[in-house]
């Protein structure tokens, strides 16, 4: 990853894990711009995806975390936005998949149904793999706006 920023977001489900990771990736140096939400008060994920769908649509961000409790509503969410590529990661290896062969900016994570300890592994797959240069790959990324 270029930038040592990354983006963040969940919903109440997702509130505990969020701060969780959030001093992770602070504790490995990560400028972490928090788009909420701040407690576990119930709340609505589209909210807080489409703020962090906006930063990396704009460019202020190059890549983003989003949880929920499944991790398909903030996903669905997500990816209403033409530059937006949210994957739902449960295991690391959908994490490498999701950066090689779909460029994917966002990782959504189910709170619910992962512990901590292998979302510290996904995230870190996440932000350290590179898309594939293959053209098969970027032909794919490449039709998936409309």
């Amino acid at each position: 990853m270029k930038s040592k920023k990354i983006g963040i977001a969940c919903d109440h489900a997702g509130y505990q894990m969020k701060e969780f990771i959030v001093g992770y990736l602070d504790s490995k140096g990560y400028d972490v711009h928090d788009f909420g939400s701040y407690s576990e008060e119930s709340c609505d994920y589209p909210d807080f995806a489409h703020e962090l769908a906006n930063s990396i649509e704009s460019g202020e961000l190059e890549r983003g975390i989003a949880l929920c409790g499944s991790a398909n509503g903030i996903s669905i969410a997500l990816n209403k936005h033409s530059k937006i590529r949210a994957a739902i990661c449960w295991e690391p290896e959908l994490a490498e998949l999701a950066r090689q062969h779909n460029n994917a900016n966002v990782c959504s994570l189910p709170a619910r149904f992962i512990e901590n300890d292998v979302a510290k592994e996904i995230i870190d797959i996440f932000l350290n793999t590179e898309t594939s240069s293959e053209e098969r790959h970027m032909k794919r990324v490449e039709k998936i706006s409309i």
